[in-house]
């Protein structure tokens, strides 16, 4: 009698179990698109994808911070634009109430520029998700005191807010300020202030005062005109930003692709060849196990 050749019978089993695995995980590749599961499958590459994914929530996160950066800058652009509208009418007022006669003209105007007054402070006023808009760093409070006469009529107002406006990165190399800075903020309420001192020349129904007043607010409506295009430049600034750091995010997730993605068509070629290869090793393993019987036989 003859021995069996174990090591044989031990080489084809083992042969086996390696066409078996390989040909499972051809099989998920071609189910799931992807040829990398696990970090053993391609160290190299799996090294590359989780800087490519690091660098993709780094850019996320810039954007986050620019659609959030635009929102302020946008919401900032609507108060000043409202506050440009106001100064519009003043000055309408102004020029025209040089040359009125009669009480009655000049209460009228006195009334409308009290009501000037009192939407101009409400935009200075505005918050947006709780924060004031037009407080520098200084969001959590009233950025202008504002003081009133006994029958309750704005006699003035004070900037409280703070000095410094917030930076907010949006891209590795770019930071973005989109709230106006205290300086900004001041020339605001100094607009505030011309339009008291016009609406108490109109009070005193002298057309000397009210022509004195003019300068003043000349000098607000050319502030603001400049807050609005400094405001429009930024907005302009972080949407270029927000355009660049959505085209590097698509270049990140096609890098990440070119790692882990599988070539569907090369994967079923593989896959066919191990399947005929595994058939073909269990035909002779079917051999050999045939000739391991014989030789028990006398």
């Amino acid at each position: 009698m003859r021995i069996p050749n174990y090591s044989q019978s031990e080489s084809l089993v083992t042969r086996l179990q390696q066409l078996l695995s390989k040909q499972t995980a051809l099989q998920s590749q071609v189910s799931t698109g992807q040829r990398i599961t696990k970090a053993s499958d391609d160290p190299d590459a799996m090294s590359r994808v989780l800087q490519f994914q690091a660098d993709k929530q780094q850019v996320q996160q810039w954007s986050q911070n620019g659609d959030r950066a635009l929102t302020v800058s946008q919401a900032t652009y609507s108060g000043v634009k409202s506050l440009k509208s106001i100064s519009d009418r003043a000055g309408e007022i102004a020029v025209l109430g040089v040359g009125i006669n009669g009480a009655d003209s000049y209460n009228a105007y006195v009334s409308e520029v009290n009501s000037l007054l009192e939407q101009a402070v409400q935009v200075t006023d505005s918050q947006l998700a709780g924060n004031h808009l037009f407080g520098a760093t200084k969001t959590d409070a009233t950025p202008f005191n504002v003081t009133r006469d006994p029958a309750g009529k704005i006699t003035g107002v004070t900037y409280t807010g703070a000095a410094s406006a917030a930076q907010v990165r949006v891209s590795d190399n770019a930071t973005i300020t989109p709230q106006t800075d205290g300086a900004t903020n001041q020339k605001l309420g100094d607009f505030i202030n011309n339009m008291v001192a016009l609406r108490d020349a109109l009070q005193a129904q002298s057309g000397t005062a009210v022509q004195a007043a003019q300068p003043g607010l000349h000098t607000s409506e050319t502030d603001l005109i400049g807050t609005l295009g400094d405001i429009g430049a930024t907005q302009t600034r972080l949407e270029s930003v927000q355009t660049m750091n959505q085209s590097r995010f698509t270049d990140l997730e096609a890098l990440t692709s070119t790692d882990t993605d599988a070539d569907i068509a090369q994967t079923i070629v593989r896959l066919t060849q191990t399947q005929a290869t595994y058939e073909a090793a269990l035909k002779s393993g079917a051999q050999l196990l045939q000739h391991s019987l014989l030789d028990y036989l006398p």
